[in-house]
């Protein structure tokens, strides 16, 4: 059931992130990715109003965690995510390793990026 969960809430994020893709591509052109833009602030945003409620003022049940934060969050936008475990590690007291974290995932994600376009073209 809790896959069942995630699936149902990924596919809306998904279409949700789709959508915005369309909706800002139409209004401000493609010469920079507001989309994405947009899509990684609002989703940390909606990840940080529901840790911190979740933290602070109550406590949801496992299978709204799931659905939300992993399937519609999750398929909306994975630097949601990110945003939530640099942050966490921070308030941890961890700053080294939070830098660490942002720095390696971000530098390392656009080499797998360039590795793998290299690749392509290389064996094309």
């Amino acid at each position: 059931m809790n896959y069942l969960l995630v699936f149902i809430g990924g596919g809306l994020g998904a279409s949700l992130r789709h959508a915005i893709n369309v909706g800002c591509a139409r209004a401000c052109g493609t010469h920079f990715p507001y989309g994405t833009f947009v899509i990684n602030i609002t989703g940390s945003l909606v990840m940080g109003l529901i840790a911190g409620y979740l933290a602070f003022k109550g406590d949801a049940a496992q299978p709204w965690r799931l659905f939300i934060m992993t399937g519609v969050l999750g398929g909306y936008t994975t630097f949601s995510a990110f945003s939530l475990d640099a942050v966490l590690l921070y308030e941890r007291g961890e700053l080294a390793l939070a830098a660490f974290y942002v720095l390696a995932s971000v530098m390392l994600a656009v080499l797998g990026l360039v590795a793998g376009l290299a690749l392509v073209r290389h064996f094309s």
